[in-house]
């Protein structure tokens, strides 16, 4: 029978599928040597949030698939697993709406200065009307600059178009003819994105390309008007380089799901900065979500280890191994 590890607390629903396929040994993953050697006498594993390095894997002869629960698989090193014939599943499609909403949620709050007038009335501030110092800036009607026009983007721009009647312009690497067409999205090329959006959004995956591809240069050319938000991942943001624009006013503000380091360090400057929002990287972190991407990481799981999966595959290179 096959063998899997499960690195992270799954819904009692999908364990029982898991073990009517498979032996499941549940491992926390945080007992390093533990993880390690569960790996090594696994056919697979599907789990979230953790690296698993080349060396983890080294002489795990029966390892044929990892399923990681995310849209994300920055933890992998994708070539080496393909060179070692393991497949490795993600979850791209469940997760796409409830992202969105979190990343409209940060456009809004961080326009609106949602949570900082909220902790002012907590505090019990809130004894006159306000003036133009709490002031926050309208959303509707205002230009959307999209790095990375994928699904996620996609699903943000048919908000930011059809529900708020933003202008989307958006940098990709194709272009998105179905964007173009129905919410009127208009594909340029990075520094023209720079220089007119009201609100750039990364949405791009961590690559060799994409880390830091917004620095000190790129947030210089950004209107001093603007809002970044970042819901893809953070070391895409050069974040020192960040800080200093916000507290240098080169930019209005930011409204941040990820960070360089997560959880984010408590003496960072960003926690108290009023002109930024920050989310403990909750993008799909809804009960209906979390538990659809667990459910289709073990199907992911399940159809690569019978050689019957045809999506969601990240290394489809390793299918064609002979």
């Amino acid at each position: 029978m096959k063998k899997i590890v499960a690195y992270k607390t799954l819904p009692d629903d999908v364990l029982a599928y898991l073990r009517e396929h498979a032996e499941v040994v549940e491992v926390d993953a945080g007992q390093h040597d533990a993880f390690v050697a569960a790996l090594h006498d696994a056919d697979g594993a599907i789990g979230a949030s953790v690296k698993i390095s080349p060396e983890m894997i080294e002489g795990a002869s029966r390892l044929k698939a990892l399923s990681t629960i995310s849209v994300g698989y920055d933890q992998f090193d994708v070539a080496d697993l393909t060179r070692r014939g393991i497949v490795l599943t993600h979850t791209p499609d469940v997760l796409t709406e409830s992202t969105a909403d979190t990343v409209f949620s940060l456009i809004l709050a961080s326009a609106r200065r949602v949570v900082e007038l909220a902790e002012y009335v907590k505090a019990g501030e809130w004894t006159s009307s306000i003036g133009p110092a709490h002031f926050g800036v309208d959303v509707q009607g205002k230009t959307l600059g999209i790095v990375g026009l994928g699904r996620i983007g996609g699903a943000v721009a048919r908000r930011a178009a059809l529900g708020f009647n933003m202008r989307v312009l958006y940098t990709n690497r194709s272009p998105n003819p179905q964007a173009e067409s129905q919410y009127g999205a208009r594909r340029v090329e990075l520094a023209e994105l720079l220089a007119t959006a009201d609100f750039l959004l990364l949405q791009v995956p961590l690559t060799a390309q994409t880390r830091h591809m917004i620095g000190a240069a790129e947030l210089r050319a950004m209107k001093k008007s603007a809002i970044l938000i970042n819901a893809s991942r953070g070391a895409t943001v050069d974040e020192a380089a960040l800080i200093d624009a916000l507290r240098d006013g080169e930019i209005h503000g930011a409204g941040l799901d990820v960070f360089e380091t997560e959880p984010l360090p408590v003496s960072s400057p960003l926690l108290s900065m009023k002109n930024v929002v920050a989310l403990p990287h909750i993008g799909s972190a809804t009960h209906e979500t979390r538990h659809a991407m667990a459910k289709n990481a073990a199907e992911n799981l399940i159809g690569a280890l019978d050689g019957t999966l045809t999506i969601n595959i990240v290394n489809r290179d390793v299918l064609t191994r002979t």
